[in-house]
């Protein structure tokens, strides 16, 4: 069905960053047709009054765990590798296919309420099938794949895995959902870390990612005593030097967070081209450090924007890392690095190449995919409007802020309120699927 947004501030990232005052976008078959004024509504389907309001692209998360929202407020209070060995990791290994449905739909009707459209996620190791089960019905972009694990410290038995049932399943789970629902779901390898991975399996993926065409998504030097650990284990190498070394590098390959970079992994990361995503509220709560995206922003690397996962953020607004990645960076290189427009490019276009969908999605232009989000900034919160709007957007708004949510031109998210997902439903799902874990869990650890 067509769709007309008539009146809004239209902010389209295309090459000229222009932003088209009282516009319209026009929707035929799911993609952009027309932006530009006073498109006229002849014969179209659907019309939207967007008047007052800011039309963006869809936002995207570059880096996010789905499986983990369930576990919100949980983990508290360490630092990354207890985290995982303490917390996350026994969690992660408590899901069957009913809980891990229950965190995904979860984190899509989060994500959708807060303005996002796409998401590139790593599961656990089991039940991923669920994730994609729940992006299937929640109308939503998704990028994904099952964490890979066949190696690491501390992992308990409902994590483990050998490294051919690793590479089976996410074969398998590959031919299940690669490219359905009109490529809107698409797989993407994702081995955990170094630390949880042998290099065998490492190369594999690697060799395994060019053949068929996939993206592979893993974590990056998060944390400082990790990227100790990580020259241990490898011999000397650092996380980025190592992924390179068993061909884990290039431009259809996102490493999430990239804290402790040396000049060497800058530089591979740079001339790789290899897509990084930035996780500021993450790497804050677990104490992990501050990337330096500004200086990677200018050797050129594409810099995404993730929430990463509930546990390690409590929030999966965008908008909340959109205002952290503008400001966070400012004691150490000045005021004027971090603009409203190059933050915005981190949770568009960057994001857009963080998925490998940079020809699809990320800006309203005509041809590409209509993944729409419309912003109200007209709240106390965000007043008085400023001429330019992307200061309230990157300093001021909220998830709450979202009016509509369009994805393929289908409305997610209708003044404010879901369409493909009923919330209160959702909501009291969860709460039941974590009270079952948790009554399993204490049960456990009482014979035991």
């Amino acid at each position: 069905m067509d769709l007309l947004l008539t009146g809004g501030t239209v902010v389209t990232m295309n090459r000229e960053r222009e932003v088209l005052v009282e516009a319209d976008v026009l929707v035929q078959d799911g993609r952009i047709a027309k932006v530009g004024r006073g498109l006229k509504p002849r014969g179209t389907r659907r019309v939207v009054d967007v008047t007052g309001k800011v039309v963006l692209p869809g936002l995207i998360h570059g880096h996010l765990h789905a499986c983990q929202t369930l576990f919100r407020g949980r983990a508290d209070g360490l630092e990354l590798l207890d985290w995982l060995r303490e917390r996350i990791w026994p969690f992660e290994a408590s899901h069957d296919a009913a809980s891990m449905r229950a965190s995904a739909d979860l984190t899509f009707a989060e994500l959708i309420r807060s303005g996002a459209t796409a998401a590139l996620d790593m599961g656990s190791v089991y039940h991923y099938d669920a994730v994609f089960e729940s992006a299937r019905d929640a109308g939503f972009r998704l990028v994904g794949g099952k964490a890979m694990m066949d190696a690491g410290s501390g992992v308990p038995a409902g994590l483990r895995e050998s490294t051919e049932d690793s590479l089976r399943e996410s074969l398998a789970l590959k031919e299940r959902w690669h490219g359905t629902h009109d490529g809107r779901l698409r797989y993407a390898f994702a081995p955990r870390f170094v630390l949880s991975c042998t290099p065998e399996l490492l190369r594999e993926v690697a060799r395994l990612a060019r053949e068929h065409g996939l993206r592979i998504h893993t974590h990056a030097s998060e944390n400082a005593k990790e990227t100790d650990a990580v020259r241990q284990y490898t011999g000397g190498e650092d996380n980025v030097a190592f992924f390179h070394t068993v061909g884990m590098s290039g431009p259809h390959v996102t490493m999430a967070h990239c804290v402790w970079l040396s000049q060497e992994e800058q530089d591979l990361l740079r001339d790789t081209r290899t897509v990084v995503c930035h996780c500021p509220g993450s790497n804050l709560k677990l104490a992990s450090g501050i990337a330096k995206v500004p200086e990677l922003l200018e050797a050129g690397v594409a810099v995404a924007l993730g929430a990463d996962g509930a546990p390690c953020n409590n929030t999966l607004d965008i908008f909340y890392e959109m205002r952290l990645a503008a400001v966070m960076h400012n004691p150490r290189v000045g005021p004027c690095a971090m603009t409203p427009m190059r933050v915005l490019e981190m949770a568009t276009l960057h994001g857009a190449r963080a998925l490998g969908l940079e020809d699809e999605v990320g800006s309203l232009e005509p041809g590409k995919r209509a993944d729409i989000t419309v912003v109200d900034v007209s709240g106390l919160h965000a007043g008085p409007t400023p001429e330019d709007v992307l200061v309230p957007l990157v300093h001021s708004a909220r998830g709450s802020d979202v009016a509509h949510v369009f994805i393929d031109g289908q409305p997610v998210l209708r003044d404010g309120v879901l369409t493909t997902l009923d919330a209160p439903s959702v909501l009291a799902n969860a709460n039941a699927q974590v009270a079952r874990i948790l009554k399993r869990r204490q049960k456990k650890a009482r014979s035991g």
